[in-house]
């Protein structure tokens, strides 16, 4: 019996920890049924080497952006740099972008200036923005009410750890809300909660590996097969069969990053 089919929305396959190991890591994502998977670049100094991981394997997508946490310490990204960086044909995603105050809330102003970069490039791409965001929810609900306004966009909430009030305002706006290991947590019940608010066909899965393993790996080194780990508590929240829930968020997928469509 095969495993159902499900998608890694988000992994790093480029950072250290994986090094020498992407051949394997791939082949076991697989086995466990995650066909697809997107990896992200979070420094643009760094797109080709994660573009040529894309370009190495069938079942690998990429996304490049500015991670919030190295906007102060990399050139600010342009729109026409991201809008060429999106024309390759395994580039499916701007970002991951967003705010970052936990431990970067000295660089407020140049992570809003670096969101709305990436928010020009993801609405005149029309890729998907992928958007990082912790302890800065005033802030971000206000950004992307504000630039929806302006015209709207296709935008994932990666590994949606926030308030219940920034999950309401991302769905309001249309956007999707990304499950990640963190929701397999014994303390995540509230997590959990705003989830199962959530309508199912707004939830991607993600790893974010080699960060927040699910349980029962959880304090060791995530990668994209665990992916099915985090997608049978998601199943558990909606009350769905896993096969269900993995195809729905397969869908969702789909219909979000419609270039990496199957």
């Amino acid at each position: 019996m095969t495993n159902p089919i499900i998608v890694d929305s988000h992994c790093h396959l480029d950072f250290p920890d994986f090094e020498g190991e992407i051949p394997e890591l791939v082949q076991r994502a697989q086995a466990a049924g995650v066909m697809r998977m997107v990896t992200i670049c979070t420094r643009l100094k760094n797109e080709p080497v994660v573009r040529a991981i894309a370009d190495a394997y069938d079942a690998v997508y990429y996304a490049a952006g500015t991670h919030p946490m190295s906007a102060a310490e990399e050139p600010l990204a342009t729109v026409d740099q991201l809008i060429e960086i999106a024309q390759h044909p395994k580039m499916v995603g701007i970002g991951e972008t967003g705010l970052d105050y936990h431990y970067t809330a000295d660089s407020a102003d140049i992570q809003k200036q670096s969101l709305r970069i990436h928010i020009t490039a993801a609405r005149e791409t029309g890729l998907p923005l992928i958007i990082h965001s912790r302890a800065a929810d005033d802030d971000m609900i206000e950004i992307l009410r504000d630039e929806h306004g302006k015209g709207a966009f296709g935008c994932v909430m990666h590994c949606f750890s926030s308030s219940a009030e920034l999950g309401r305002a991302a769905l309001d706006l249309g956007f999707y809300l990304s499950m990640s290991g963190i929701a397999t947590f014994k303390k995540s019940q509230e997590l959990r909660d705003i989830f199962a608010a959530a309508p199912v066909d707004r939830i991607l899965v993600e790893t974010d590996s080699p960060y927040l393993a699910p349980m029962p790996f959880r304090g060791k080194r995530n990668e994209p097969a665990y992916t099915a780990h985090t997608a049978q508590v998601g199943a558990q929240v909606y009350g769905m069969e896993y096969a269900d829930f993995a195809a729905q968020t397969t869908q969702n997928f789909n219909t979000l990053f419609s270039k990496a469509a199957l």
